[in-house]
């Protein structure tokens, strides 16, 4: 998260209301409250007030000027830090002149994508915060936003490689016909995420009108057949405003409401969109709580969130695996759910109850699968979400939003009916295998709603969980729930008053949790203590039981439980002691140089430090001394090791002296200091190499106690200093680096500024209890406006100690390093080692007071016209400038030491280590470090989180929550180092980094690499001088570079994963040098293609430049609509400074010059171009780097220019290159250049309505009307001449007029008016005639057919969208001048089987017919005379690896063309498509490929269906399978088109209820049973004569094939004539009785009684009695053959009742028992019946098995006595 956006939180207003404006001039928005309670707040009203005038000035001027960089963007970011340290703290004047410029900003067309992403980022920030603007104060327009997304996430060009957007995953352009989308080139990537956030920020603001005009926009978009249908319904889920106030609701969702829920109702098979109605749905009812109606929907809606948990039902897997992408997102739905709760008629309630019931099995702990991650996110969202939805109503600050109505507000009964219904899952969920966190975080809103609900069965499952010691999983499962919810529970409050009696039973009993044998509960534990340990003060009240009489029952127990806390706080101590005696390091460890704890033990030490110094914070003063005794006690009595125990000991110490400095001080120091001076006596332990254990351990006691309030410590400076001059120079390291560390922390605790306690009760509990009874403080939030913090500010004294303490001990160090580095001081490594340790520690400990390196700017580096300043911010401190600054005599020492290092010693590498770290320090150090601040912000977020109380909001945190928040603040300030001045020492500094990262050992490299990437940084523009430097190492003619600088240098251009990539800095001069560079690095001597890490490197860098780059400006224009508010800005008072308005010549100057950077872009552009190319033709360049520098010329491709034609030849030339790497880059560059290259199609707008000659429909009805019947195809009057052909009017794109027709419908013009084909070579322009020349030469020609027949990847291969673009752009921008040279090559092509040739051709015939759309009628009909031929020997050659590429061609051939264009196509496919002379596989492929190109004419070709389905119909009963299942396939997509859709009219395509009566007809026979079935397997393929029974069975087989497709694949409901085909399948038993299960699964048919009698009649069809036989007799249970029909309509009827039973698996609807009954009685049947009954008991008892005593209750006695008897009977396992 930015920190920006951690900012600001709902602040309850200022003591004494509003503040007026005062002399300030103006009212902020709305500020950071937590700066006011900084120490120097009142310094700070000054400091913003100037920034906010500079910004304002500056990024005025900036625009005016046209300096969108540096200018623009430097102050943009100024504002963005400005508003993460203060808030909104401007006028409502300059928030909406913020706002409208940056509107403007974003909105610049051809803005560079980082730009758009930089400016939108601001924009959303600074719309946040909605209810600080209403719509009176602003309004903004939706059209450039519009313009904006569909420029982005649905560009044209960007799949050709024209516009490169960061991160985007290569789109497909084809259209993948089986599921009817074209993948719309999306890429998820941050620029998609913020483009949809920034239209939701500006979303309330979009005038009245914008509804009424959206429609308008997007209606014509929607045809469910097509992929625009989605694109349409994103549009609407993104910008159709809903929260405009209830005057305005006609203007606004009631202008779609109706049609949308329509088409949602009606729409069954969860196509993508459906979810994003979902979600617009879900938006608009919480928008408008109140205001509409949704209980005719409620059953509807609750049914298909149940359907998208995909929740695993019965063992069918039959319909599912289509939804699984398409569910609905569980936020959104459970946004709906809450936010049509409550209001009279409580319908919601009860269907959430219902949906709770019903899935409540499925959290039991024992269940696992996909589904259970959205069950347990519904379980965490819907609490939180209910939660939200009563603050909101009950607590938020009213504004000008509109407020939920009185009627619809949630009652008290609401929520407890709620909590009920949700309680019992998320108790299940407690234990799940997922981790019990989602519960926990329920639990804890729930715990807000209703404690008493909610608390007791948690605490229930708690206690006993606490006494196991078998199970841990189910102790760390309740704390963490108990956790949750402590702050409920300690609090008490009206509903829950015996809350707080439960808190010491808890603590006591959590106590053995402290386990050196179990790493998870053991920090559970420490969690869970600290939890409540700040929560609660733990001070002794029994006393007052006696003092006084007006306590409640409560707080009587409680006093007297109070008693407790001593005995609780010194049982602690003991588990910690134990604990610690237990990790001991092993005397095995002690020997080896681990420095480090392992990862587990360092967890271990944070767990107890802080637990330990929460419970001393909330102590009172008497158990305090106590504890303190007995910590001084055990530390002194032992002697530690000091990495783990040491450690951990000290800690405790540390927390104790924190608590209460000066007692403890007073123990601690004068003990440490008498033994170490003792033990330091004798001059001989200075040089010793292993020093005594006591000696290191008083030592890191004593560097441990000193991190405390810095006044408290000026008492014991002598004893203190004296301590340092004995040890820090000994010779051990262990002991001179516990000595450096004691001096860090003697400085840092005098110099910086922090606060000294953070009690949960300002002033601490030190109070006699007749003035304080603290048990009214239990759980009480802190209040912000008297938290009373108490600040260490350092004192003069406490100055000038520190610099004594510097002077005393950092100037000798200095001195003899200085020396060292002039070389006249010989020092052993050790020596410089423990000297440089020495100036670490004392530069991180007073980095506070040296103020920042000062020194000459380097200039030069951009030009500007607007001041680049830093800002500088106040933390506290004054600098002492009369004193030298430390900071730069450092930098000094350390550059000369460095150098003479790594000319002499370069081996040294602990040192240079230190050096390093030095360097770094001195650059950015403050007072605190950035990674360790991100950590605290992390953690300070997870506390909050976890105990923060969202129902009543307003900043209710703990004390000691909002103390760190504001010590955060403060911090904030001192690390906001953003656009510092670049001066020559840093620009020193920076250098030595870089000579470091090239140095010969690679941990020097790396370190000094991380180092390096952060100061590039932060300061401005030095990349620019960088970047020189670092491509030195890269030259080929220096002979002189080592491999190991050769890496280093790489490695810097790479950069890491969060920093700067030099390789890649989104500006034409970085990119001008570096990207040559790496190309022409290939020949320099120190590259290895041996070396493996050399190799990888090199990908890794292509790999990132592709990821990251996108394409740069070329054309830097700022609007005038953005100049007009930069001027008011600039102008805008209150505050501002006194600058003078810009003169005209000025603007005139930034005009001329903005110009004049277009021009330099262009001419950069065209150098790199150029540049490349030289490189990558170097002789003997080796073949990597030819491949890294042809992919960065593609990277160059854009949609504004045209490429250099150099570049143009050189790519067409290596489409014949012999690596197959470089052909395909080749072959999707000239895709693109072709795009560039094509010439402008004129369009006119046309009224359809004069085409059709019918008046415009009235209101919307979509499907098939007289206006759009012109749209057909119609083999009547298709255009076969010249003159029919030039007087039609074409409409290629398929979704037109379906739904409504488009305000402006656009179509292309006549051929007279189009770009001219036939072109001679002459007319051509240079760029054209490369191309001409190339395809024009037979022998290119045919070496590019071949390669293009090649094989890639055995089996792999698919038809190629990338070579389709290509042959598209060749013969749409050259018309037919290449057919002459291709058609010989086609017809071979064509007759050759091959796999990769058949694919070859197809590509090119795909790309010929798509190439061909604006060709000349004469041009088309010689395409096709010479394509029929080809296609008919195509597909009769067609084999099973071909037939997918040609079902490919033909789909995208057809893909948005007007069909009456490709009537010889489509006449040519229909002609005789089951001819049979290839046999039943050609047949089968010929359907496939018609299916395709149909398909993708959606509803414009109903007279093609028709001829389709009359040929078909005679062929259902087609000798075999594969046809069969093919010609289902193809049914479905000829009835896809009759779908009953809301306002749709009856389509002409044909109809399901015709067919299937037509169907039932030919079923006849099948349906007496009379003569026997033959097992019809037998005959499958033979031929032979066929009765009409075997016909029948087929038929019907095909017709369930068609079923299956068509209910995965529709978008409505079966028609009930389709359900009438249901018995006849019951022939086909099996596999119908699993599909009716799953249809019955998924609500596709409804468990209705009809069905059900009618599958009962099935079952008593009778048997004839079984005849006797002789005993001897075999095969009893085989019946006579008579007998079989009987047999068969039986099993039909039981595999029914089977389905209907299996169709429930997780309740027992009322029909269930009466049906089990109805199937009991067939038990004895003879086989296969008797195994169906079997197997469908089996099922049904394993599936209600877990809720068994629930289910039970359907029963009825009798029923249960059968069925107990059935689920065990002996028969049951027979």
């Amino acid at each position: 998260m930015e920190p920006a956006e951690r900012a600001g939180v709902g602040e309850p207003p200022e003591p004494g209301g509003r503040p007026e404006p005062g002399p300030r001039g103006f009212v902020p928005q709305k500020e950071i409250v937590y700066n006011k309670l900084l120490p120097y707040a009142e310094r700070l009203d000054a400091e913003s007030d100037l920034q906010l005038a500079q910004i304002k000035c500056n990024l005025g001027r900036a625009v005016q000027l046209q300096e969108l960089w540096p200018g623009g963007l430097f102050w943009t970011r100024k504002l963005s830090t400005y508003i993460r340290l203060y808030g909104r703290k401007f006028s409502k004047e300059d928030h909406v002149l913020f706002i409208k410029l940056l509107y403007e900003l974003v909105s610049i067309p051809k803005l560079e994508i980082s730009m758009m992403q930089g400016f939108a980022r601001l924009l959303i920030n600074l719309l946040k915060k909605k209810e600080l603007l209403s719509r009176a104060d602003l309004e903004l327009p939706w059209r450039p936003l519009y313009d904006m997304v569909e420029r982005i996430l649905y560009s044209k060009t960007e799949h050709l490689g024209l516009n490169w957007f960061p991160k985007n995953i290569v789109p497909f352009i084809l259209r993948d016909y089986k599921n009817h989308k074209r993948s719309l080139y999306r890429y998820h990537s941050s620029v998609e995420n913020i483009l949809k956030t920034l239209v939701k920020s500006c979303r309330p603001y979009f005038p009245a009108d914008a509804t009424a005009e959206m429609l308008e926009e997007w209606r014509p978009l929607m045809c469910p057949f097509d992929v625009t249908m989605q694109k349409a319904i994103t549009y609407f889920e993104i910008f159709l405003p809903t929260s405009l106030p209830p005057e305005l609701h006609h203007k606004g969702f009631k202008l779609w409401f109706d049609e949308l829920i329509g088409l949602w109702v009606s729409v069954q098979n969860l196509p993508q969109w459906e979810g994003q109605l979902v979600n617009l749905f879900a938006r608009l009812a919480t928008d408008n709580i109140g205001y509409i109606d949704w209980d005719p929907y409620v059953p509807k809606i609750f049914t298909r969130i149940l359907r998208s948990l995909n929740l695993p039902v019965g063992s069918s897997q039959v319909l599912v695996p289509r939804f699984l992408t398409n569910a609905y997102d569980i936020g959104h739905a459970v946004i709906w759910i809450t936010a049509m709760m409550g209001g009279p008629s409580k319908l919601v309630q009860k269907h959430l109850t219902g949906l709770f019931n019903s899935i409540t099995s499925f959290y039991h702990p024992s269940n696992n699968g996909r589904w259970l991650n959205k069950l347990m996110k519904l379980l965490q969202r819907l609490p939180n979400s209910v939660v939200r939805r009563l603050h909101r109503e009950r607590y938020k600050k009213p504004s000008w939003l509109t407020p939920v109505p009185d009627s619809h507000k949630l009652t008290d009964q609401d929520v407890t009916e709620f909590v009920q219904c949700i309680i019992q899952p998320v108790l299940l969920a407690m234990f799940s295998k997922t981790g019990s966190l989602e519960a926990a975080q329920a639990l804890q809103n729930l715990a807000l709603m209703r404690p008493e609900l909610v608390i007791p069965p948690v605490l229930e499952r708690t206690y006993p969980a606490l006494e196991t010691l078998t199970e841990p999983h189910q102790l760390t499962a309740t704390l963490s729930c108990v956790i949750g919810v402590a702050r409920s529970l300690v609090s008490g409050g009206r509903w829950f008053p015996e809350g707080p009696t439960h808190m010491l039973p808890l603590l006591m009993r959590a106590l053995p949790g402290v386990d050196p044998n179990d790493f998870s509960k053991c920090m559970i534990t420490f969690q869970f203590i600290a939890t409540f340990s700040t929560l609660v003060p733990l001070v002794d009240c029994s006393s007052v039981l006696q003092e006084r009489n007006d306590l409640t029952e409560v707080e009587r127990e409680l006093c007297s439980a109070t008693a407790e806390f001593e005995d609780f706080v010194l049982q602690f101590m003991d588990r910690c002691f134990g604990l610690i005696e237990s990790s001991t390091l092993e005397q095995t460890r002690e020997e080896t140089e681990t420095e480090k704890m392992t990862h587990l033990e360092s967890l271990v030490e944070l767990g107890l430090s802080s637990t330990f110094s929460t419970i001393l914070t909330q102590c009172s003063k008497e158990i305090f001394m106590v504890a303190l005794q007995k910590v001084f006690n055990f530390s002194t009595s032992h002697i530690f090791e000091t990495r783990v125990a040491g450690r951990m000991v000290a800690d405790m110490c540390r927390a104790a002296v924190k608590c209460c400095p000066e007692e403890s001080l007073k123990l601690f120091v004068p003990h440490c200091c008498s033994v170490i001076t003792q033990l330091t006596m004798n001059d001989d332990v200075l040089n010793d190499e292993e020093l005594d254990k006591e000696l290191l351990w008083n030592l890191q006691l004593l560097s441990e106690i000193t991190r405390v309030d810095g006044r408290k410590l000026l008492l014991y400076r002598e004893q203190l200093v004296k301590i340092l001059q004995r040890t820090l120079h000994l010779t051990c390291k262990q002991g001179y680096t516990l000595s450096c560390n004691l001096l860090h922390h003697l400085l840092r605790s005098t110099t910086l500024i922090y606060p000294t306690e953070y009690c949960s009760v300002p002033g601490g509990f030190d109070k006699p209890p007749s003035e304080y009874f603290p048990i009214k403080d239990w759980g009480k939030p802190g209040d912000l406006w008297n938290l009373g913090i108490q600040w260490h500010v350092p004192s003069s004294e406490e100055v000038s100690f520190a610099f004594y303490v510097l002077d005393s001990f950092l100037q000798p160090e200095l001195v003899k390093l200085q020396h060292c580095g002039d070389g006249k001081l010989e020092m052993s490594r050790d020596d410089i080692l423990q000297s440089l340790t020495i100036v670490h520690n004392c530069l991180i400990g007073s980095g506070n007071l040296l103020p920042p390196l000062k020194g000459e700017p380097v200039t030069n580096l951009v030009p500007s016209m607007v001041s680049l300043e830093e800002t500088k911010l106040y933390t506290g401190l004054e600098y002492d400038l009369s004193r030298e600054n430390h900071r730069e005599v450092i930098a000094t020492v350390i550059r000369k030491l460095l150098n003479h290092i790594l000319d002499n010693s370069e081996d040294d590498t602990k040192s240079l280590f230190l050096i390093i770290k030095i360097i770094g320090d001195l650059l950015q150090f403050q007072g605190s470090h950035k990674h360790e601040f991100d950590s605290r912000w992390k953690s300070f977020n997870l506390v909050k989180k976890s105990m923060e109380n969202r129902l009543h909001g307003k900043k209710q945190h703990i004390r000691a929550l909002l103390i760190d928040r504001v010590m955060l603040q403060h911090e904030l300030r001192t690390l906001t180092v953003e656009g510092c001045e670049y001066k020559k020492i840093h620009q020193d500094m920076i250098r030595d980094l870089l000579r470091l990262s090239t140095s010969s050992y690679s941990q020097v490299r790396n370190k000094a690499q991380q180092t390096f990437f952060a100061a590039l940084g932060a300061y401005n523009f030095c990349c620019r001088d960088i970047i020189p430097l670092v491509l030195e190492f890269l030259r080929p003619d220096r002979q002189d570079v080592t491999q190991q600088q050769f890496k280093g240098a790489l490695y810097c251009l790479l950069g890491n994963h969060s920093g700067v990539c030099l390789a890649n800095l989104h500006d034409w001069d970085c990119i001008v040098q570096t990207w040559p560079a790496i190309v022409s690095s290939g020949l320099s001597q120190a590259m290895s293609l041996e070396k493996p890490s050399i190799v990888r490197l090199f990908d890794d860098l292509a790999e990132k430049i592709h990821r990251q780059y996108e394409t740069i400006g070329l054309d830097f224009t700022i609007p005038k609509s953005c100049v007009e508010i930069a001027e008011l800005l600039q102008q805008s008072k209150n505050p501002s400074i006194n600058q003078i308005l810009l003169s005209p010549e000025k603007i005139k100057e930034g005009i001329k010059r903005q110009q004049e950077k277009n021009a330099d872009a262009l001419r950069n552009y065209e150098n790199l171009v150029d540049t490349l190319l030289d490189g990558v033709e170097q002789r003997n360049l080796p073949w990597k780097f030819e491949h890294i520098g042809i992919g960065l010329l593609s990277l160059l491709l854009r949609d504004d220019r045209v490429l250099p034609l150099r570049a143009i030849r050189f790519f067409v030339e290596n489409l014949n290159h012999d690596a197959i790497v470089v052909r395909k880059m080749a072959i999707s560059a000239v895709a693109g250049i072709l795009k560039q290259l094509k010439r402008t199609h004129k369009k006119l707008t046309i009224n359809p309505c004069e085409i059709s000659g019918c008046p415009k429909p009235t209101q919307i009805i979509a499907g098939d009307r007289p206006d759009n019947h012109w749209l057909h195809y119609d083999s009547k009057t298709i255009p076969r001449t010249k003159k029919e052909w030039e007087s039609s009017c074409f409409v290629e794109k398929t979704h037109w007029g379906y739904y409504t027709w488009p305000k402006n419908m656009v179509v292309y013009a006549g051929v007279e008016e189009q770009p001219k084909l036939g072109r001679s070579r002459e007319d051509m322009t240079e760029a054209e005639q490369i191309i001409f020349d190339h395809f024009s030469d037979p022998k290119f020609v045919e070496q590019l057919i071949t390669f293009l027949s090649l094989e890639d990847r055995k089996g792999k291969d698919k038809f190629n969208p990338r070579r389709f673009c290509l042959f598209k752009g060749i013969f749409r921008n050259f018309d037919d001048a290449f057919l002459p040279v291709l058609k010989p090559h086609l017809e071979r092509l064509v007759a050759d089987s091959h796999e990769s040739t058949q694919r070859c051709v197809a590509e090119i015939i795909a790309g010929l017919i798509r190439g061909s759309k604006h060709w000349t009628f004469e041009k088309v009909e010689k395409l096709w005379e010479l394509l029929c031929p080809l296609l008919r020997t195509a597909l009769s050659n067609i084999t099973v690896e071909t037939y997918n590429d040609w079902g490919a061609c033909i789909a995208t051939s057809c893909e948005s063309r007007d069909p009456r264009k490709l009537h010889w196509l489509f006449e040519l496919l229909l002609e005789s498509p089951l001819s049979g002379e290839g046999g039943s596989f050609v047949d089968a492929c010929r359907l496939y490929v018609l299916q395709g190109g149909l398909a993708q004419q959606e509803w414009r070709v109903p007279e093609l269906l028709h001829r389709l389905l009359k040929y078909l119909e005679p062929k259902l009963t087609q000798v075999y399978k594969n046809v069969r299942e093919r010609i289902g396939s193809v049914l479905t997509y000829i009835f896809m088109i009759d779908v009953s859709l809301p306002n749709t009219t009856p389509t002409i395509s044909p109809h399901v209820p015709e067919f299937t009566a037509r169907i039932l007809e030919k079923l006849k026979p099948l349906m007496d049973v009379d003569e026997e079935i033959q097992n019809h397997v037998m005959e499958e393929n033979g031929i032979g004569e066929e009765d009409e029974r075997t016909q029948g069975i087929k038929l019907l087989k095909t017709i369930l094939k068609w079923l299956m497709a068509s209910a995965g694949r529709s978008f409505s409901t079966a028609v009930t004539e389709q359900l009438q085909l249901l018995p006849l399948f019951f022939k086909v038993r099996e596999m119908a009785a699993t599909t009716l299960s799953g249809l019955l699964q998924c609500n596709f048919l409804t468990m209705d009684s009809p069905m059900q009698i009618h599958f009962e009649q099935l079952c008593k069809t009778k048997l004839p009695k079984k005849r006797k036989r002789d005993p001897g007799s075999v095969g009893d249970t085989i019946p006579s053959a008579g007998n079989i029909a009987e047999l068969v309509k039986r099993h039909a009827g039981v595999l029914g009742l089977g389905a209907c039973v299996l169709s429930s698996p997780y309740d027992v609807p009322t029909w269930m028992p009466q049906l089990l009954m109805n199937l009991s009685a067939h038990l004895n049947d003879p086989q296969p019946i008797e195994m169906t009954v079997k197997k469908t008991l089996s099922n049904f008892r394993r599936t209600h098995h877990d809720n068994w005593q629930e289910h039970k209750q359907q029963f009825t006695d009798d029923q249960l006595l059968v069925l107990t008897d059935l689920l065990v009977s002996p028969c049951y396992y027979a």
